[in-house]
């Protein structure tokens, strides 16, 4: 009706409420430590990255070492900030899938190296937990270090490292050298242990009339392949460090690094030799295997031909006819089993001499 406002208001459309935006966790919440070092000495105390610097700036010399766990975009952006680290760097670090390498950015280094980890198979539940892997990151610059850890088991390193005044001295590329040093360490010792179980391994394989697990070895195999796939890279960074960026990297530390990279070059060929026995094991089991599943059908085949003699005897004396050899006989009966013992002896003796049973 004209002029009768109607019951039944038209209602606009809500506007959509906005999206709540990502919580941001300071990047307080990834500093594992940092640290300020002068004449050889850390500070005592732990620091902001802001006052670290501010530090730094009083002091007029030292560097500082920042400790990252695992810190995402906004946190490492943060810290890249306040060091003025190259954009590059700060997503390598933040999407940790990195090889071992070595890449230079004006006049700061970027390290790339992998922790490996090593529990006994007795003690774990998940296989794929004997060999674990992790990544260590290293932001060199001339009066900082940034440490970025992403899965990688290591012990507070500003801290057991820093306690080294002669190395501290040396600036933030010594100890960049030390945790290079430390993880190939590592790899050395786990290497022994590997050495260990593919020696239990071979000796298993090869005893005679021995019982073996094939999955234990490809299970070794697997894991070996893991820890050749997360060192093998590593020498090429540092042959890299030895011979490039001479200006950045002092005579001294140089030597130093040679040496990571000759241990790391054992390491890597024993790896390698292992990855190798680990494959001959292999085929020698799956013929080993082989063998015993022939012998196994040659000892159900005699048994199988035994069996079947005296059941063509009965099989013979067991047919309807009236007139056949022996059938009225007296001694019919005991003739036949006598015949059925002779000949499955006969058979017995002759698989034995071919070695059959």
């Amino acid at each position: 009706m004209a002029g009768v406002p109607s019951p039944f208001k038209s209602r606009k459309p809500k506007a959509p409420s906005p999206l709540p935006s990502r919580v941001r966790v300071p990047v307080e919440r990834a500093i594992e430590h940092c640290r300020v070092f002068v004449d050889g000495v850390a500070l005592p105390g732990e620091y902001t990255p802001a006052a670290a610097q501010q530090a730094l700036r009083e002091y007029g010399r030292g560097f500082v070492w920042v400790g990252l766990h695992e810190p995402d975009e906004h946190q490492m952006t943060t810290v890249a900030e306040e060091f003025r680290i190259h954009e590059l760097i700060v997503e390598d670090a933040v999407q940790a899938h990195q090889r071992p390498k070595l890449e230079r950015y004006d006049d700061q280094l970027f390290v790339v190296a992998r922790s490996v980890n090593y529990r006994d198979h007795d003690e774990v539940d998940d296989k794929r937990q004997i060999i674990s892997t992790g990544e260590v990151q290293m932001i060199v610059g001339g009066d900082f270090l940034i440490t970025v850890r992403h899965r990688a088991k290591l012990p507070n390193l500003a801290y057991t490292i820093g306690e080294d005044q002669e190395l501290v001295e040396l600036g933030p590329v010594a100890m960049a050298w030390k945790v290079l040093d430390m993880l190939v360490d590592r790899y050395g010792e786990i290497a022994k242990l590997l050495a260990i179980e593919v020696d239990d391994l071979e000796e298993m394989i090869f005893t005679p009339d021995s019982q073996f697990d094939i999955d234990r070895i490809y299970m070794f195999k697997r894991e070996v392949l893991e820890m050749k796939h997360a060192i093998a890279p590593l020498s090429d960074a540092l042959s890299a460090m030895i011979n490039n960026h001479k200006d950045l990297i002092s005579k001294q530390i140089r030597s130093y690094l040679r040496d990571v990279n000759d241990h790391e070059l054992v390491v890597k060929d024993q790896v390698k030799h292992f990855d190798e026995r680990l494959t001959s094991l292999i085929d020698a089991s799956v013929a080993k295997v082989s063998l015993q599943q022939n012998k196994d059908m040659r000892t159900i085949s005699a048994v199988v031909g035994m069996w079947a003699a005296p059941t063509l005897v009965a099989g013979i004396y067991g047919m309807n006819f009236d007139i056949m050899p022996e059938l009225h006989w007296a001694f019919g009966y005991p003739f036949a089993i006598l015949i059925m013992v002779a000949v499955v002896g006969g058979l017995w003796l002759w698989f034995r001499k071919n070695h059959w049973l």
